[in-house]
């Protein structure tokens, strides 16, 4: 039988479209019933999202003082209390996922007002918003204008609330902030190119000075003012050096918590270190074998010029999208843009005087493992979908394990389809790919069980990961201001290979592999313990993550 592979509507009906174009059911959740139960679990995550994010105080900055943190606090506290009394008895899975992901979203955020409070403990926090502002491009118009003038003449007002905030500064964390203020971080991501990337923050507000005598001399002076503060800030952490204290890890028990109540995990971070750290050898295993496999073939050469890199990943969103099509592997919606570079990629030409940093020497010998994680049929594929949906919740959740779990999986799922049989080179690049990912999650977990310090953790990770660069280590090395991060990737892509385990021996013969994926997209972005059971409708991780213990319990 020939498949039907629809370009899709956008708009209201994309999810109910997606499930009967080609004879399937639509999800529950995509008209949730309303009522008064309903209706005030969608209130409530609404006044959630505006605490979430807090308008600016008079300063122009988010006040994170103790006292409005406390405030903070005794707000998202009622927001759980009105939660709680919801009764969701008999409730369809849907709906129930969606109560579970809300009161995650709220112990996620409990976690970061009680546990990992980067305003007091991490001058990085501070540090990239800093940053940001000196990359404005000049001349700046209008309202354009206005707000990079005021945001010049407040930044010293950003400086006086780190310094009073920043009371429990880790030595991690600490030394990083130190690192940034006056050094390239060696990666430049999302930075301005530049031929000679400036040393660290202070000297991209040197390199905003000089762009502003050229071209808009009236902001001289703002700018001097706001480098005066920024360079105040270093001399500032410097003269405490010696103070920083403390891990930047949360320890294994609230990171337990934070795995189960936050992120809906039912695994505990040493169950998931297990899991990773046979991941690592599974993967180094077919790596060592595709290695052998292809030793008398040619390596692939990095590309030698930007037009010759673009040029290939131009080649690779065609030959993707068509094997797409061909295989029946997911729908592509009428949204989705056709040319590759409206939907954008990863990885920036770079010339510099260094060799290629780790995501460069993957990605200039061959687009095609990121194409298919970051673009076509992921992140950006993902983030077209989720700008469609009109679902009152689930179009403002983008769970970390979930995001990245299925990316990692649209890696190594069309190579077990045969995508790479002619180009078996690629194939080592998946794996290097998929040994990244794991070693990322031991490192992340025995750096959150305060087991190994940051720095420890970038010289294993360099040593462990082929073409891993210390720069590149280091940006992955200090996570903020939600630990676990590093994580996502390899435990999202187990669960996507466990959610299609379970849906295709509930399908029998009946099993599309299109069909999964589309119900998979359509069910968005929440947990993908959640997913699975709506999916499924397997209650056995439920069953656990529905128990709550307050997190107080564990802070008494």
């Amino acid at each position: 039988m020939t498949r039907c592979i629809p370009r899709l509507p956008a708009a209201g009906v994309l999810l109910v479209f997606l499930l009967t174009a080609c004879g399937g059911e639509p999800p529950e959740h995509t008209s949730p019933e309303t009522g008064d139960d309903y209706d005030a679990l969608v209130a409530i995550f609404d006044e959630f999202r505006a605490l979430r994010a807090p308008p600016p105080a008079d300063d122009g900055h988010v006040d994170d003082r103790p006292g409005a943190v406390a405030e903070r606090i005794e707000r998202l506290t009622e927001l759980q209390r009105r939660l709680d009394a919801i009764d969701t008895d008999g409730w369809d899975r849907a709906r129930e996922a969606d109560h579970l992901a809300v009161r995650a979203q709220l112990d996620e955020l409990e976690f970061v007002l009680r546990v990992t409070r980067p305003w007091a403990r991490d001058p990085v926090y501070y540090v990239n918003r800093m940053l940001r502002l000196a990359f404005t491009e000049l001349p700046a118009e209008g309202e354009a204008l206005e707000t990079l003038q005021r945001a010049l003449r407040t930044l010293p007002a950003l400086v006086d609330q780190a310094t009073a905030n920043l009371t429990d500064i880790t030595r991690d964390h600490g030394e990083l902030a130190i690192f940034h203020l006056t050094t390239s971080d060696g990666v430049g991501f999302e930075h301005p190119e530049r031929d000679t990337p400036p040393p660290g923050v202070i000297g991209w507000y040197d390199d905003l000075l000089g762009r502003a005598g050229n071209a808009q001399p009236e902001l001289v002076d703002d700018i001097i003012s706001a480098r005066e503060a920024v360079e105040d800030f270093h001399d500032w952490l410097v003269t405490r050096r010696d103070d920083f204290a403390g891990d930047n890890g949360v320890g294994e028990a609230l990171f337990d918590w934070y795995l189960h109540h936050g992120l809906l995990i039912p695994h505990t971070s040493a169950e998931i270190l297990e899991m990773a750290e046979r991941e690592l050898e599974r993967v180094e295993a077919f790596h060592a074998l595709e290695r052998e496999r292809n030793r008398g073939l040619p390596e692939i050469e990095l590309a030698r010029s930007e037009e010759e890199y673009l040029q290939r990943i131009a080649d690779t969103d065609a030959w993707i999208r068509d094997w797409l099509v061909a295989e029946d592997f997911i729908s592509i919606p009428e949204f989705i843009p056709d040319d590759w570079q409206d939907m954008g990629f990863n990885v920036p030409w770079v010339d510099r005087g260094t060799p290629p940093n780790f995501w460069e020497q993957v990605q200039y010998r061959d687009p095609a493992p990121d194409h298919l994680h970051a673009v076509i049929p992921g992140h950006r594929y993902d983030v077209w979908f989720e700008r469609q949906s009109e679902h009152p919740i689930r179009r403002h959740i983008r769970d970390g394990v979930r995001y990245q779990g299925w990316a990692v999986y649209l890696e190594e799922t069309p190579l077990q389809l045969g995508l790479f049989d002619q180009r078996p080179r690629t194939r080592e690049l998946i794996y290097t790919f998929l040994q990244w990912r794991a070693a990322r999650t031991i490192g992340d977990i025995l750096n959150q069980h305060n087991v190994m310090s940051a720095p420890e953790v970038i010289d294993w990770w360099v040593a462990r990961t082929q073409w891993m660069d210390e720069n590149v280590a280091r940006s992955y090395a200090y996570l903020r201001p939600h630990p676990g991060h590093g994580l996502h990737y390899t435990y999202g892509h187990l669960q996507m290979r466990q959610l299609l385990t379970d849906y295709r021996l509930q399908q029998g013969d009946d099993f599309v592999l299109r069909d999964f994926h589309d119900r998979f997209m359509a069910a968005e972005r929440i947990p993908l313990s959640l997913i699975r059971y709506e999916m499924t409708g397997l209650d056995d991780e439920v069953r656990e993550l529905r128990t709550r213990v307050p997190l107080t319990e564990l802070l008494d």
